[in-house]
């Protein structure tokens, strides 16, 4: 994939989450600087750079640079017709979210009972991370129980040239609306628990429980980011364009 230097240079007025949404691996270029490219992908990357302080084209060099090499295994999910996307979504991201909440959890609650008076941060990690383990479970259940059915509907609609009833929400965007909404919440209060535990780095008198509770908490956040951008600059962004079709 042979990219001109200068047609990306033009191009960093453009979403970053759409940067992200056609080429998956440029998330690693804005992860580095942590350039927010899940909630906050519907920002330039000029914006994102000039509220860093960073200069933009260098960011574009290393975009640049990604986007020259070869796309090797690379899944290309703007390619997916929005009903397998949904199956993906919930298989890999929501039954994810689900095993490590229990397990994170735990872990939490033992390092809170046996570090948390050396290190109090502990405790309002603890408290974050339980109210997105609450927050989270309500969110996939509306998305698997009202959203998502009606996404699909409108795909099978569109496959056999069928009408689709008026959902009761009135119309696709207000519920997505709500859910980028909640995933605002949810990115930023694990900017919070990622500050609180220093970017998931354990302390110098850590044990293995605690070194292993950050790492799963790291895990945790990246899969949330890729779940977000999945959501929010590929399956929200055509739902919406899919609802028009039929209006």
């Amino acid at each position: 994939m042979n990219i001109n230097m200068e047609t990306i240079e033009k191009k960093s007025h453009k979403e970053i989450g759409h940067f992200v949404a056609e080429d998956y691996r440029t998330a690693a270029v804005f992860s580095k600087y942590n350039i927010d490219f899940c909630c906050n992908g519907n920002r330039t990357v000029e914006e994102a750079c000039d509220k860093k302080g960073i200069d933009s084209s260098m960011i574009m060099d290393e975009i640049n640079r990604v986007l020259n090499k070869e796309q090797g295994e690379t899944i290309n999910y703007k390619s997916w017709p929005l009903d397998l996307l949904i199956d993906y979504i919930e298989k890999k991201h929501h039954r994810y979210v689900e095993a490590k909440i229990p397990v994170i959890g735990q872990f939490l609650d033992k390092l809170c009972r046996v570090h948390g008076e050396r290190h109090p941060e502990l405790h309002k990690i603890n408290e974050l991370f339980t109210g997105s383990a609450g927050d989270l479970t309500s969110h996939m259940k509306k998305e698997e129980m009202i959203l998502f059915p009606f996404i699909k509907q409108l795909v099978k609609a569109k496959l056999n040239c069928g009408a689709v009833k008026p959902p009761h929400f009135g119309t696709v965007e207000n519920p997505i609306t709500m859910m980028k909404d909640e995933h605002d919440n949810e990115g930023e209060r694990f900017r919070k628990i990622a500050e609180l535990s220093d970017n998931y780095n354990p302390p110098a008198d850590a044990c293995n429980t605690y070194k292993v509770t950050f790492a799963m908490l790291d895990e945790f956040e990246k899969d949330l980011h890729l779940h977000i951008h999945l959501e929010n600059n590929i399956l929200f962004p055509e739902a919406i364009k899919l609802e028009k079709l039929f209006s």
